[in-house]
């Protein structure tokens, strides 16, 4: 019911010149119902986050923090809020994007029972938000509600993600059966792996957890070493969408399939260490450290040679051929590689707790969701590569939404940046919030103007998004 076959060329005719065929192009090969069923539940989250993100945005403006005298119900919301934007969008997304490289022929039921646990998961989830005396717990990477019916939710979520991407490691893929790229296949595979060394890191550090925790503790301890892996698995996925992004504005690929996995496999192998870390206790300096040491110097090596070889491999293009999917694809990844180069250069100027810490996050994760809401584009064209019409209009409306959502994301990240250079704290909302100074008050309003631009931005990709995949509904095979 939801299949389609593809043509031979994954290119869209466009109104102006002619674009590169990949290289890459399958031939008859029927487009996976998994990558349809998790991309509609990593676009569906974001419905629901992007409403929330309104609600975080504004209790943080000065004139309207004081007439807030509940604080847990804006820490409620931004629970909600970065589990489904940031862990449910991320990772449905990345298995999507784990669901191009196998054949469809090849997915077992397992494979497609995956998402559909997912989404329960994700409802129980958002279910056990409104339970009586839920409380929430701020912890860093994946923050709660500590509720039963939430947890439930949550750990069903990532058990039926691990599960698929437990699959998706083990089946086989050949030439010309792939939606991918070699080089994007590669960091795809990458990703597949830090997520199981997520998992696996998680499970060490439960088992070495000491009892009579607080509640904010045994969440922020037990999810320390997991939570750093996930970012590994973010940063695997974000390359291979680069890969992918550019491969499909040349027509060519950036990196040979060799180099692509030498490359992976050097930004892998130091945090293979991380279970190992929980030896001594999560509690012990040698976990707490040790995995902010790997997040320090672990990632950003690999991500600027990679970001290198990107940008030269642009240059290269003739521009004078270049199209509106080519310059819809190039701007989001200029603004994703801006987001990252300023969210690596705040990530080291930070020396203590205050917004300082949410401008560097929110700018990296920033350039993640940039480059993801593209990958969404190169997959809703994978689905149907025959509807010409609806791309050209796909794609006019991407050459300026990725670049706004990634200006948005700049200015917010700076309002942040401002107010924790005036040592802004974290983590406060009404009535906590005390503002001192011009500067954290200058901080707050360039945040809040910069929030708006970005859901601004978010809210015009879910209508792309939502326009294109709606015929996914009624297409047959």
């Amino acid at each position: 019911m939801l299949e389609r076959r593809s043509t031979a060329s994954l290119c869209i005719p466009c109104e102006e010149a002619d674009f590169a065929v990949p290289s890459h192009a399958v031939t008859a090969v029927t487009f996976p119902v998994a990558a349809r069923l998790w991309s509609a539940l990593a676009v569906g989250s974001l419905v629901i986050a992007g409403l929330l993100s309104l609600a975080v945005v504004v209790g943080r403006l000065p004139w309207i923090s004081p007439l807030i005298a509940d604080p847990l119900f804006f820490k409620r919301c931004l629970v909600v809020h970065v589990n489904l934007a940031l862990s449910v969008w991320f990772y449905a997304f990345l298995a999507a994007l784990a669901a191009l490289r196998v054949p469809a022929h090849k997915a077992c039921p397992a494979s497609l029972a995956a998402p559909v646990v997912a989404t329960v998961g994700v409802l129980t989830m958002v279910a056990g938000t409104f339970a009586p005396g839920a409380q929430p717990v701020l912890a860093n990477y994946i923050p709660v509600i500590d509720h039963p019916v939430f947890l439930a939710g949550l750990a069903t979520f990532f058990v039926a993600v691990v599960v698929y991407f437990l699959h998706n490691l083990t089946a086989p893929s050949k030439p010309g059966e792939s939606f991918l790229p070699e080089d994007v296949q590669r960091g795809v595979l990458a990703t597949g792996v830090a997520i199981v060394l997520a998992a696996t890191t998680y499970i060490a550090s439960w088992t070495a957890m000491p009892d009579g925790l607080d509640a904010k503790t045994f969440f922020e301890q037990s999810t320390w070493g997991a939570g750093h892996v996930l970012q590994v698995a973010n940063v695997c996925g974000l390359l291979a969408v680069w890969l992918w992004m550019l491969h499909r504005v040349t027509g060519r690929p950036v990196l040979t399939a060799r180099t692509a996995g030498i490359l992976f496999a050097i930004l892998l192998a130091p945090h293979f260490a991380s279970p190992l870390l929980t030896a001594r206790g999560v509690q012990d300096m040698l976990y707490v450290n040790g995995m902010t040491e790997l997040m320090r110097w672990g990632y950003f090596p690999i991500v600027l040679l990679v970001l290198v070889l990107g940008l030269r491999h642009v240059w290269r293009q003739p521009h004078e051929k270049t199209n509106i999917p080519a310059r819809a694809l190039r701007a989001g990844f200029l603004s994703s590689a801006a987001l990252i180069l300023v969210g690596i250069s705040l990530g080291f100027m930070i020396r203590e707790s205050t917004t300082l810490i949410p401008a560097h996050y929110h700018a990296a994760l920033g350039a993640m969701t940039a480059a993801f809401m593209a990958g969404v584009f190169l997959l809703i064209e994978a689905s149907q590569p025959d509807s010409a019409n609806h791309f050209t209009r796909l794609w006019r409306g991407a050459r300026h939404q990725l670049p706004l959502y990634g200006f948005g994301q700049l200015v917010f990240a700076a309002g942040f940046a401002i107010g924790g250079f005036h040592g802004l704290g974290r983590k406060a909302y009404g009535a906590e919030q005390h503002v001192r100074s011009l500067g954290e008050i200058t901080g707050l309003i360039v945040m809040g103007l910069g929030g708006l631009l970005a859901i601004l931005a978010g809210l015009w990709f879910l209508y792309l998004a939502l326009r294109e995949m709606k015929a996914w509904a009624t297409s047959r095979s």
